[in-house]
């Protein structure tokens, strides 16, 4: 797999310097980002190679998607890998600007990379609609540096429509905001831990405080809970199933909030500054765990779906989260 992620990070490493993300969400043009990622190909991972693709599954592309999270890539690409699949997949031939998900049919929905997406494949209910950004009434959420954009429309959609996953488009993306928010959380983690042996205070680095060791050992657990709970959701292909999706997104979504304070609060006030990149991953792990249902949602999901079921939890854990 290093043969594939290195390549992968040596991209975003020059393309999505922190400087970059900031210029994107200040309003600036995203094209350059955008056409050094097309030109990759790393957009067709998941095509098949008879379709021109890498025939990747989405096993081996999660630590991709977990890259895009740790440097903060202020673009749908994930999306748009997951969107030229499913379009490959109809027959549709793929747009070549960046796709935004819609996993909800309701107009008014926010969605993640709005403001920066060229199409986004809307989740009818009965079949996905591939719509142009321009067809759509999209406006920005007044969140400092939201890229998320709430989208509506009134009249009737058009649009190249193909067939749905059984159980929709949010599966597929939660377990997409999964894997970012997991490689969002090792980023953190890192980051922490170096500022943590690196910050000074009564002659020794705060850092061999023991409250503070006992911190960044919880923040590690979390960690590694993202990123097990992310290889879970990603390892049943394009067609997840609900129980893996909400085990995924329910436990990465679960941490956000302890992570992202204890993240703030080892760093103090420099944390929340703008031009400390702290705040650049601490922001979107809050959206990523809203996006496609938070931790409750999921929750709800996944306890319904168990009590529907007579087998014993473990048998169906075996079966549903693990088929």
């Amino acid at each position: 797999m290093n043969e594939l992620l290195e390549p992968f990070v040596r991209m975003l490493e020059n393309i999505a310097a922190p400087a970059a993300v900031r210029a994107v969400e200040q309003g600036g043009s995203a094209d350059a980002m955008w056409a050094e990622i097309a030109s990759s190909g790393f957009l067709d991972a998941l095509v098949s190679e008879e379709q021109g693709g890498a025939g990747l599954s989405l096993a081996e592309v999660e630590p991709l998607f977990g890259a895009l999270g740790a440097y903060a890539v202020p673009l749908p690409v994930g999306e748009t890998m997951i969107a030229r699949a499913l379009l490959a997949q109809a027959g549709v031939a793929a747009p070549d600007g960046p796709i935004a998900l819609a996993t909800l049919a309701a107009s008014g929905q926010v969605v993640p990379c709005g403001l920066v997406a060229d199409h986004v494949l809307l989740d009818r209910g009965d079949a996905l609609t591939l719509v142009a950004a321009a067809d759509l009434q999209i406006a920005p959420l007044g969140i400092h540096g939201a890229l998320a954009a709430r989208i509506s429309w009134q009249d009737a959609l058009s649009g190249a429509v193909l067939p749905r996953p059984a159980a929709g488009l949010r599966p597929v993306a939660a377990a997409l905001r999964a894997a970012l928010i997991a490689g969002c959380a090792a980023q953190l983690c890192t980051m922490t831990s170096n500022y943590a042996n690196e910050r000074v205070q009564f002659g020794k680095p705060i850092g061999r405080q023991q409250a503070l060791q006992q911190n960044l050992a919880v923040m590690a657990e979390d960690m590694i809970a993202a990123r097990i709970a992310a290889q879970l959701g990603c390892a049943g292909g394009l067609d997840i199933s609900l129980a893996a999706a909400a085990t995924a997104k329910a436990t990465t979504s679960g941490i956000v909030p302890r992570f992202a304070a204890t993240a703030h609060a080892v760093h103090g006030a420099i944390g929340v500054a703008e031009e400390y990149d702290l705040q650049l991953l601490t922001r979107r792990l809050h959206e990523w765990r809203l996006a496609d249902g938070s931790e409750g949602y999921w929750n709800e999901l996944l306890g319904a779906k168990r009590l529907e079921s007579d087998a014993s939890t473990l048998d169906w854990v075996r079966a549903e989260v693990f088929a």
